[in-house]
């Protein structure tokens, strides 16, 4: 079992590392490397896509081989996230179109919002259920 689970993570890792690349391609591409307007942008941009759509699936696989208390405290944790990232996300929007805040609510600081919240939710749930 300890096996199939490194198995997965790493399958998840990779296809992960991978999404994180052909997003940088697909960002700093036009930007560096080729015109604007190239062909190549909405190329990258679907490979992107598909990229991100198998690293989804490498997630999937991974939960779908937890045992019962992993996927209850992932889900809890995932259930937090969620209406964490909706309430905050959606109060930051306004607070930037009333420009209440000096800067743009750029959708990295709610990409980093999430992850916070999702490990920070993991580690209570670990906690609680120990």
């Amino acid at each position: 079992m300890k096996l199939e689970r490194q198995k997965r993570v790493r399958k998840l890792a990779v296809w992960t590392w991978t999404w994180v690349a052909t997003l940088a391609i697909a960002t700093f591409g036009p930007i560096f490397i080729w015109d604007d307007h190239s062909f190549l942008t909405p190329f990258a941009i679907i490979v992107n896509l598909a990229n991100g759509v198998l690293m989804i699936l490498a997630n999937r696989d991974l939960f779908n081989h937890f045992d019962e208390l992993e996927k209850k405290l992932h889900l809890e944790a995932m259930a937090i996230t969620l209406g964490l990232t909706v309430v905050v996300g959606l109060t930051f929007s306004l607070l930037d179109q009333k420009d209440i805040i000096p800067f743009d609510a750029e959708i990295g600081f709610l990409v980093g919002f999430i992850g916070i919240c999702y490990m920070t939710a993991l580690l209570i749930n670990m906690r609680r259920f120990k």
